[in-house]
C-alpha cells in the first residue's frame, strides 16, 4: 500500500479492465483472498489515519464494497479497536465474498447497528464500489451526507460512493462542498475518474493496494498518471539560439496582458528568444517590466522558424493571422480565441487537420467549453467524459490535445493512452493562468521537445508551482506565476 503524489507514475485502469484483473486473480487465488486482504489494507490504512478513534463507523452497501467493510470491521476489532457497522441491504442476497466477511464480522464480535453512531472519530464509507450505475438515494445518501457533514475524516473504500470511476462525474446528489477530510484507497488498480473532473475532490487523498495482484495486470491502461519530468541540462556551450524563437501572437485592444503574460512565461521556462505580436496598434513598444520580451508588429513576424503561440488575448482580430501561423509556423500552441476562430470556420479547420497530416508540432489547450465550441458539443458533454473528449479532439485535427480543468488530461493523435495530470489546485483559478500555460508549452517546443511530452512536462510544472505556493502568501497571480515558470 503506498500513497499516491505528484510524483506517482501509473498506469490508470477502467472499469472492465479492472473487473478483468479480478476475475483473473479471483480464479488463481484460493476463495475470499482478495476481499481478506481489500479488508486488511483498509483496516491498517483506518488505523493511521484514527491511531486513538473510540469510535469507528463503517457504512456498509449491499454488494462487495460493503464486503470489504465487513472484513474491515473484522480486522479492527481482532486489533482492539471498537467499529459499529450500519448495513443498507438484504443479506440473503449478498455476494458469496460479501456474505463470508460478514459471517467473520460477526465471529469477531463486531457491533452492528441501524443507524450511524451519534459521534464518531472516523467513518468508512463501503457503501458503493466500481459496480455501481446508480447514484446514492435513500439510506444510503442520507448516510453520506452525515459522513460528510462534519469534521471527522472519511475513508473511502475503492471509490467514494456515487464517483464514476471512469469519468470522475460525481452524482448530482452527493454533496461535494462538505467538511470532511476525505481519503480514498483504491484496489487491484488505479482508475482514471479518482483524478480528473470531480473526482479529486471527491476522493481526496488517494492510496493503492494491488492486494498482490500486480502479475496478473495483463490489460492494456485506459491511461497513465503523469510523473514529475526529468530536468534538462543546458551545456556550457550553448546560446540564446540553442533554446529556440517563441512568437506569441494575441493581444487585441484591451488584451495586451494575455500576450505579454504568455511571452512573460516562455521567457522564465527558457526559451532563447521571445517576441510577442500584439494586434492592438495602439500598444506600447516595448515592455518596460520586462524589457526581454521583444514586441513587434504581428504581420511582421517571420514564423517560419519559430514556434507560434496564437490566440491569448487576440479577441476577433486573430483570425486574420490564423492562416499564416497554420502554414507556416515550425511548431504552434493554439489558445482561446484561436480555438474559437477555429470552431466558427470550417476553413481553418481544414487547415488545422492538413497540418496534423503533414506532422507539424501543433498543440492545442482548449478549457472545457473551447473544447466543447470544437467538437460540436456542450460543456457539460465534455466534462461528462473528459478522457473521451481529448481523445476525440486529438484525433480529429492530428494535433496534441491539453483539456484543461481538474486533472488536465492530455491526449496524442496516436492510439497511446492519454496522460491525467495530477498537479495544480484552485490558486490556479485566475485570469491569465491559461495564457501562462500556453507560454509555457511553447518554450518548450522551441526547445525541440516533442509535441506530447512538451505537453505533459509543462502541464505538470504549471500545476506544481502553484502546489508549492506558500498558504500564508499573497494570492497566486498569473504574472507570478509566469515569473515562476522552470527553465
Amino acid at each position: 500500500m503506498h500513497r499516491i503524489t505528484s510524483a506517482s507514475a501509473a498506469d490508470l485502469f477502467d472499469i472492465a479492465a479492472t473487473r478483468r484483473i479480478e476475475q483473473a486473480a479471483a480464479s488463481a487465488l484460493p476463495p475470499h483472498t482478495l476481499m481478506q486482504r481489500a479488508g486488511l489494507a483498509a483496516a491498517r490504512l483506518a488505523m493511521a489515519l484514527a491511531p486513538h478513534a473510540r469510535t469507528i463507523w463503517i457504512a456498509c452497501g449491499p454488494g462487495n464494497n460493503g464486503g470489504d467493510g465487513f472484513e474491515a470491521a473484522a480486522q479492527l476489532r481482532h486489533r482492539g479497536f471498537f467499529p459499529v457497522v450500519t448495513f443498507v441491504g438484504d443479506e440473503g442476497r449478498l455476494p458469496a465474498d460479501a456474505k463470508a466477511a460478514l459471517q467473520r464480522a460477526r465471529d469477531a464480535g463486531v457491533s452492528f447497528a441501524s443507524e450511524p453512531p451519534s459521534s464518531f472519530e472516523l467513518a468508512v464509507d463501503a457503501l458503493l464500489g466500481i459496480g455501481s450505475t446508480r447514484p446514492p438515494s435513500g439510506t444510503m445518501a442520507e448516510w453520506l451526507a452525515r459522513m460528510h457533514a462534519g469534521a471527522s475524516p472519511v475513508l473511502s473504500l475503492d471509490v467514494p460512493s456515487g464517483l464514476d470511476a471512469d469519468t470522475g462525474t460525481l452524482a448530482s446528489n452527493t454533496d461535494q462542498a462538505s467538511a470532511s477530510v476525505r481519503t480514498t484507497l483504491t484496489f487491484l488498480t488505479l482508475k482514471p475518474g479518482l483524478f480528473t473532473a470531480q473526482g479529486r475532490d471527491a476522493a481526496g487523498t488517494v492510496w493503492f493496494d494491488d492486494l498482490g495482484c500486480s502479475a496478473f495486470v495483463q490489460e492494456r491502461p485506459t491511461a497513465r498518471l503523469a510523473s514529475a519530468p526529468g530536468i534538462q541540462p543546458r551545456t556550457h556551450a550553448s546560446h540564446k539560439g540553442s533554446y529556440g524563437d517563441v512568437a506569441v501572437i494575441g493581444g487585441a485592444s484591451g488584451m495586451a496582458g494575455a500576450a505579454l503574460l504568455a511571452g512573460s512565461a516562455a521567457l522564465h521556462a527558457g526559451a532563447g528568444r521571445v517576441f510577442v505580436g500584439l494586434l492592438d496598434p495602439r500598444a506600447t513598444p516595448v515592455d518596460t517590466s520586462q524589457p526581454e520580451l521583444m514586441l513587434r508588429d504581428a504581420h511582421a513576424l517571420d514564423l517560419a522558424g519559430m514556434t507560434a503561440v496564437c490566440g491569448c488575448g487576440g479577441g476577433d482580430a486573430v483570425r486574420e493571422l490564423l492562416p499564416r501561423a497554420l502554414s507556416t509556423a515550425a511548431a504552434l500552441v493554439l489558445d482561446a480565441d484561436a480555438l474559437n476562430a477555429i470552431a466558427a470556420d470550417p476553413s481553418l479547420q481544414a487547415q488545422l487537420m492538413a497540418r496534423g497530416q503533414a506532422g507539424a508540432p501543433t498543440v492545442l489547450t482548449p478549457h472545457p467549453l473551447e473544447a466543447a465550441r470544437l467538437l460540436g458539443d456542450t460543456t457539460g458533454g465534455v466534462q461528462a467524459n473528459r478522457l473521451a473528449a481529448a481523445r476525440a479532439l486529438a484525433s480529429r485535427f492530428g494535433a496534441v490535445t491539453v483539456l484543461k480543468g481538474s486533472g488536465t488530461v492530455i491526449a496524442d493523435a496516436d492510439d497511446e493512452p492519454p496522460v491525467i495530470n495530477p498537479t495544480g489546485n484552485a490558486r490556479l483559478a485566475t485570469a491569465g493562468t491559461g495564457d501562462v500555460l500556453a507560454g509555457m508549452i511553447g518554450a518548450a517546443l522551441a526547445m525541440r521537445r516533442p509535441a506530447f511530452e512538451a505537453a505533459c512536462e509543462a502541464v505538470w510544472q504549471h500545476g506544481r508551482i502553484a502546489d508549492l505556493w506558500p498558504a500564508d502568501a499573497a494570492p497566486l497571480t498569473a504574472g507570478s506565476l509566469a515569473r515562476r515558470a522552470p527553465s
